[in-house]
């Protein structure tokens, strides 16, 4: 497997001539953020990635963690690496400074937790979930419960986990069966919940989880859900793990790829019932646990995109070294590296082009969310809030997807190296392939923007979006590269079929959602193309106006990102009028199917 080296000069050039850092850092809060901290920040991520975490990552993937008597032992390496991740303070990058975090912008959080996504996803996959239970605790606990738990999970000398999933209930929470029943100052909780990712392991002396369970007589459906938080070690009185609760892992499940993440089914309350202290009000369980989820949401979308950097890396240095055939028009000529060949380019480019233009719209929607968090000015607060809602499930479906596809195209470049698990290429398939189901699948991601993020506000949030690609298209027409111009074009058509699709979606969501939800993921992946294609548009636009003021240090880079946003409006761009034309007119063989003749074995 290729080392890992984390894209610095790719994630500096988005962060400060794209989505725009300064802005950012002049935000109330946000005053610390400053390129040369955000810069040494960035550096000293890259080398833990490098030398700590990727080492790791195909290791972990054939030394999957073990479960003997409810104990869970990760894979050599991986609980010394997370020792030293926490002492390096990288958990706190993020949080709020009054429980022990840097207070760092999510842009400049977002960007390290590409690296470490990319360097090793399953490594990763612990801070993530340990960061949404913090802004779930943040969000809604007591002064008491916030100064119990927060610090140490903030520092990460205690992580945090998500229990949602049950056998019986799945993506439908209103199943969930788990009994919380009152015990004085506290609840004793009795279940099982699976898909517990880090649910059990050897980082920390201690593990938080936040469960959702019903209390007796609460209303049946989503409205009878009260969210609850539950230590392995409930804490004692100078707040260090005290005495063994009532929850145990009782095995591991054995999965396609992320092997070196412990994936736990938890049973709770085999004895006298797990202690748990019931978190916000009764019965809003699932909206608390929503504010994790989006957090969740987020950070997988991102994980979409890192996945396909490790991919497009693994790729790119095979190509380069992979000698065979000859080169198409060269008479004579001897043997050259694969990257040479005209469809080898196209897939590599491919791989760059999707990762670049996902990166970008990941990072746009971590600067919404702290514009949301931290503008002075409320009406400043709210756009950016909805905007941020409207894209989480784009960053999250889009990227997700995305990653499969580029996972693949890398191992084809392989060819049947590829195949061959020796070389690393199948593991990042095998690993990308969660990212499209956990945290909703991306059915479930399309349907919540069609119902949630479209429908609701009549499509006010997707318009003003539509508004500003319209902005950048009239910076486009200024230029006079042949390349912008044939970036604009695609651009132009994209939107035009984007704000077609958003109109009929409100005009038939409202006379029947079925028509409207069947082309949902359609739907879904015209935001991400055209979205992404206004991405790749700023970027080319930004790399421009450096050439044009003769930067001549950076200059192949830059000329590079004007020929990649070229590449993906001819290659990603001009595929918009195609799901445009499924969003509007793919409802009839949908729903016109009879499950008793088509779907016949």
């Amino acid at each position: 497997m290729t080392d890992y080296s984390a894209p610095l000069r790719d994630i500096r050039f988005l962060m400060s001539e794209v989505v725009g850092l300064n802005r950012i850092a002049a935000l109330p809060g946000f005053e610390l953020a400053t390129a040369e901290l955000v810069d040494a920040v960035l550096e000293e991520a890259g080398k833990f990635a490098k030398n700590v975490l990727g080492p790791l990552n195909q290791p972990g993937d054939t030394n999957a963690p073990t479960l003997a008597d409810g104990v869970v032992t990760t894979g050599a390496g991986f609980a010394d690496a997370y020792a030293q991740f926490v002492v390096a303070g990288w958990n706190a990058l993020g949080a709020d400074p009054e429980y022990g975090g840097q207070g760092l912008p999510r842009l400049v959080a977002a960007a390290v937790d590409e690296m470490w996504q990319s360097a090793n996803l399953a490594f990763g996959l612990c801070p993530l979930l340990t960061r949404g239970a913090i802004e779930a605790l943040h969000f809604c606990g007591t002064e008491a419960q916030k100064a119990t738990y927060l610090p140490k999970m903030v520092e990460g000398s205690w992580t945090g986990t998500m229990n949602l999933t049950e056998p019986q209930a799945g993506s439908d929470l209103s199943a969930v069966r788990t009994r919380a029943v009152p015990d004085g100052d506290h609840f004793r909780l009795f279940g099982t919940k699976i898909y517990i990712t880090y649910g059990e392991h050897d980082y920390t002396d201690n593990i938080v989880h936040l469960v959702l369970a019903r209390l007796p007589n609460a209303p049946e459906g989503v409205k009878g859900i009260s969210l609850f938080v539950v230590p392995k070690f409930l804490p004692d009185a100078e707040g260090n793990a005290g005495t063994r609760n009532d929850v145990l892992c009782v095995s591991l499940e054995h999965k396609l790829g992320i092997h070196s993440s412990p994936t736990a089914v938890l049973a709770y309350g085999d004895n006298d019932g797990a202690v748990g202290f019931l978190l916000g009000e009764p019965n809003r369980g699932l909206e608390y646990m929503f504010v994790m989820m989006n957090a969740a949401r987020f950070a997988v979308g991102l994980q979409g995109v890192a996945i396909g950097e490790r991919a497009y890396q693994q790729a790119l240095d095979y190509a380069r070294g992979r000698v065979q055939g000859v080169e198409v028009g060269v008479r004579g000529g001897g043997k050259v590296a694969i990257i040479h060949h005209p469809d080898i380019r196209r897939m590599l480019m491919m791989m760059k082009a999707t990762t670049e233009a996902g990166r970008a719209l990941a990072y746009t929607a971590a600067a919404a969310l702290d514009i949301a968090a931290n503008h002075a000015d409320a009406q400043h607060q709210r756009n950016a809030q909805a905007r941020a809602e409207l894209l989480i499930p784009v960053v999250k479906g889009w990227c997700t997807e995305n990653s499969i596809e580029i996972a693949s195209l890398g191992i084809q470049i392989h060819g049947g190296m590829g195949f061959i698990e020796a070389t690393g290429a199948a593991q990042h398939l095998r690993d990308a392939r969660i990212l499209t189901i956990y945290e909703g699948t991306t059915g479930i991601q399309a349907n919540d923007l069609v119902g949630r993020k479209i429908a609701r506000d009549g499509g006010r949030a997707a318009r003003d979006v539509i508004s500003d690609v319209h902005q950048t298209l009239a910076e486009l027409a200024k230029a006079e590269n042949p390349d912008l111009a044939a970036v604009r074009a695609a651009l132009a058509d994209g939107v035009e079929h984007l704000t077609g699709a958003v109109a009929w979606v409100v005009g038939s969501y409202a006379t029947d959602p079925r028509i409207a939800l069947a082309g949902a993921v359609p739907l879904l992946h015209l935001f991400g193309t055209v979205l992404g294609g206004w991405q790749m548009s700023r970027a080319a636009l930004a790399a421009q106006a450096l050439l044009d003021k003769g930067d001549n240090e950076d200059r192949d880079f830059l000329a590079a990102k004007v020929n990649t946003a070229r590449f993906f409006a001819d290659h990603s761009l001009r595929r918009a009028s195609g799901l445009a034309y499924s969003v509007m007119h793919g409802a009839a063989g949908v729903l016109a199917l009879n499950e008793d003749v088509q779907f016949a074995a």
